[in-house]
């Protein structure tokens, strides 16, 4: 079938993928531990990884560049207490989603392996009568690449494990972000360190490799601050980069899907258009 959203549905995939752009600790126990790392920087990261992962949930602005194109900013919860689910707000306009969605913000979900979007009921199609979008995060990362994220694997808190057995770990020094007083931590993540998640985001061949051009390695920067919680991370991933800023950590609101008979399932048909070949169609 022809995809009638194709060119909505590759920007607003793209602001999907930066939501989940973690380094797993998954699969990175036989990775080789950082060189340079002294133990006083590989404490401070184990006890910042372990802060995160305990209080499970956080307040988070998340904003991703790619390219040339605008930056995209998201603002909402993020849990991985139990497995990694997101709920947040974006700019319809960064996103490129004007086509589905009239307000100026969309909301997007992440539940169980999958994305939904709040979009306008369309009077045709897949969306016909349909409050919500879904996308399976398999037709992003590939099956592989999916399974590799799932349960917590996508979440800050994967993130931080994954930092700790970086290689060429360095302290940058003191700095103060959004008013804190923070250590600025820097690291490279090669292929052999991200473990399982290779699949996911050294694959070319999947949506997210076609955009990003894949990932040879991953360059990631993170400030701790007072309680030994992350401030502000930075994560590059091929042509990615993405700003994570956390702020109240815990007490967040489960994250539930919509009901199915409120959404419409786009995975398929995604997945049959390429991710989006043929963008700017309008045809049914």
């Amino acid at each position: 079938m022809k995809a009638k959203y194709a060119g909505a549905w590759t920007a607003v995939t793209v602001a999907a993928l930066i939501t989940t752009a973690g380094c797993g600790g998954e699969g990175v126990k036989d990775a080789a531990k950082a060189v340079d790392g002294t133990d006083a920087i590989m404490a401070a990261l184990g006890r910042a990884t372990d802060r995160t992962e305990q209080l499970g949930s956080a307040e988070v602005k998340m904003t991703t560049s790619m390219g040339s194109g605008a930056p995209v900013t998201m603002e909402g919860t993020y849990s991985w207490g139990d497995g990694y689910a997101f709920d947040v707000l974006m700019d319809t306009t960064a996103a490129q989603m004007q086509q589905l969605q009239d307000a100026p913000k969309m909301r997007m979900l992440f539940v169980d392996g999958a994305y939904y979007y709040d979009v306008d009921p369309q009077a045709s199609g897949p969306l016909k009568g349909k409050e919500w979008m879904k996308i399976d995060s398999s037709a992003v990362f590939g099956k592989q690449g999916a399974q590799a994220l799932s349960g917590s694997n996508g979440s800050p808190s994967a993130s931080m494990k994954g930092l700790k057995y970086a290689d060429d770990v360095e302290n940058l020094g003191s700095e103060k972000i959004n008013g804190k007083a923070t250590t600025h931590y820097r690291a490279v993540i090669d292929q052999a360190g991200m473990g399982k998640l290779k699949k996911a985001y050294g694959d070319k061949d999947s949506l997210f490799g076609s955009m990003t051009g894949g990932a040879a390695s991953i360059t990631m920067e993170v400030w701790v601050g007072p309680k030994d919680l992350p401030v502000r991370m930075i994560q590059e991933i091929g042509t990615m980069k993405v700003t994570t800023d956390f702020e109240k950590f815990g007490r967040t609101a489960p994250v539930k899907a919509p009901p199915a008979a409120q959404t419409g399932d786009l995975t398929e048909a995604i997945k049959e258009a390429g991710g989006g070949a043929g963008a700017g169609s309008t045809t049914g």
